[in-house]
Formats: C-alpha cells, sequence, structure tokens
C-alpha cells in the first residue's frame, strides 16, 4: 500500500475541506486495513463488520487524533493502524447502543441500524469484532511495532477509555439514569464517561505517537475531556432541535426514552451555555502549543452546529 498524499494543515477558513480530506483518506484506509482474508469462515460477519464500519460518517475521532499529529508535525503514516483502531472501537459501540437492550434504535447514520440489517446475535458478533479487531491493527501497526513502549502505552490508554474506566462505565450509567431525576453533575459523570472518554483517547493517542512531552500530554488530555462533554452536550441538544434525515439516527430518543441530557436538566438555553463553557476550556488547555490553531478550529467546529 502506498502513501496517500495529505493536503497541508489548513487556516480556519479552509476547515470544512480539511475535514472532508481527512475523513476520506480514513475512509481508504478503514476499507484497506478491515477486510476479511480471502477464505474467512464467517463472510457475514465480515459483511456486517464492514456495512456498519464504512457506513458514512464524519470520523471525528481518528480525524481529532490525525490533528493532534499534525499539530505537533507528525507524519500521518504514523496514525494509520491506530486511527481506524479507535474507529473501530467507536463503531462498536454505536452497533451495541442500538440494540433492543440498549437504546433500541433502528437508525444509524442514514440507514438502518446493524441489528436490523443483520439480526441482534450477528450484530452483537460484529460489535465484539470490532472490538477485538481494534487491538489486532494496533499490534500490526509498524511504528509502534519499532517502538514497543509507545505501543504498550497506546493500547493502554485505548483499554483504559472503552472500557471500565470509560465508555462502557458511562453506557451503564446512561442506562441507569433513564426515567430518573437528574442534575446537571450527574450528567456531566455520565457524559465525561461514555463519550468524552473516547475522545480524550484520541487526544491522547494522538499525543503519544507524536512523542510529546509529559506537560503537553497532561493538556492534550484535558483538551479532549472538555472537547467529549461539549461534545455530547451538543449531541443532546441536536436530538431535540433537528430531523432524523439530518441527524442520521432517530431524532427525539432522548426525551422518549428520559435520557439524562443537559437539555432535560438544566433546559436547551443553558445547554448551549454550558456547551460554549467547556469548548472554550477545551481551547485553553492547548492554546500554548496549537500554534497552526487546528485544534482550536476543531472546538469550534463542534459547537457551530448549536450557534
Amino acid at each position: 500500500m502506498g502513501l496517500h498524499p495529505i493536503m497541508p494543515v489548513p487556516v480556519r477558513k479552509d476547515l470544512t475541506a480539511y475535514l472532508v480530506e481527512r475523513a476520506a483518506l480514513i475512509d481508504r484506509w478503514l476499507d484497506e486495513l478491515v477486510r476479511p482474508p480471502e477464505r474467512t469462515p464467517a463472510p457475514r460477519l465480515w459483511e456486517a463488520m464492514r456495512y456498519s464500519l464504512l457506513a458514512p460518517g464524519k470520523r471525528f475521532r481518528p480525524v481529532l487524533m490525525l490533528a493532534v499529529g499534525e499539530t505537533f508535525g507528525t507524519e500521518m503514516e504514523r496514525y494509520r493502524y491506530s486511527a481506524c483502531a479507535i474507529e473501530c472501537i467507536h463503531t462498536y459501540s454505536l452497533i451495541h447502543d442500538d440494540l433492543p437492550a440498549m437504546d433500541n434504535d433502528t437508525l444509524r447514520r442514514g440507514r438502518p441500524a446493524c441489528h436490523v440489517r443483520f439480526g441482534e446475535a450477528m450484530a452483537i458478533l460484529a460489535g465484539d469484532a470490532l472490538l477485538t479487531y481494534a487491538f489486532e491493527l494496533l499490534g500490526r501497526c509498524p511504528f509502534l511495532n519499532a517502538h514497543p513502549a509507545i505501543g504498550l502505552e497506546v493500547m493502554r490508554i485505548l483499554a483504559l477509555r472503552a472500557g471500565l474506566s470509560g465508555m462502557v462505565v458511562g453506557q451503564v450509567l446512561d442506562l441507569e439514569a433513564e426515567g430518573r431525576p437528574v442534575d446537571a453533575a450527574h450528567v456531566q459523570r455520565i457524559h465525561r464517561y461514555k463519550t468524552a472518554a473516547l475522545i480524550t483517547a484520541a487526544c491522547e493517542i494522538g499525543g503519544k505517537i507524536a512523542q510529546v512531552e509529559p506537560r503537553v500530554q497532561q493538556a492534550l488530555q484535558a483538551y479532549g475531556e472538555a472537547l467529549g462533554i461539549a461534545f455530547q452536550i451538543v449531541d443532546d441538544i441536536l436530538d431535540v432541535t433537528q430531523t432524523s434525515q439530518v441527524l442520521g439516527k432517530t431524532a427525539g430518543k432522548d426525551v422518549q426514552t428520559m435520557k439524562a441530557t443537559y437539555p432535560r436538566a438544566v433546559g436547551l438555553d443553558r445547554a448551549r451555555e454550558e456547551a460554549i463553557r467547556w469548548r472554550e476550556r477545551a481551547k485553553a488547555a492547548v492554546t500554548a502549543w496549537d500554534r497552526k490553531g487546528l485544534l482550536h478550529a476543531l472546538a469550534d467546529r463542534v459547537t457551530e452546529r448549536i450557534a
């Protein structure tokens, strides 16, 4: 596989073109790396995996990882496997989140959810396969194999943020809060685990592979956590203000199931204020190192749709 050409880091007015270019790059990498072997004993499983993984999406988490790398002048090829790994983890979470036992949604990324298309059992297994395949990808990464200490750290971060110290715990807290009274502090705790953890992982892995110094790594962690909370608040707001066609998933589900969201806890106006506050907190964390303005621009883009 040859290297794909990469456009220079843009000024802010070119951010849309940048995001489209980077998402297309991630799509190519995913298509190349997540392919069944010639004589796979489970072709239907691979079909379900690729159906969900290659569905049109913004690829926010892997693009964010690339943006961290570009901020510190790191070549993109280092991130091929780790960027695809984090998208595999994210897609597995979406497949399982849509299941009847979880959020019970039939639409994802503008098309039928995996369990609707392939059945519940195959959807569960496709999610399981993507979760484990993510770590297989990290194990195949040439850069991480050449730098085993970094490779171990990257695996530790992804496992930590995706599992019992991150996303899985967030899913549990989210399910347990359905239909119960919630306040902003409770919602923030859920968002920190459920959504911010994997976004933080993208920033942390980006920094580890770029081999930044410890204080910069800490700043990237703080940036990711604040950005992730802002991201989920925006998602909460859009669920009650946009249509299913715009969202690519069923609108209004949070209200129907009485989810723990910022709009439910504090109202729409206050939720918008909170999203902006967390966005600014994210930007402040990396101001000293964001010389290209790319991380600030991405933070601004997160809250753009609720302006």
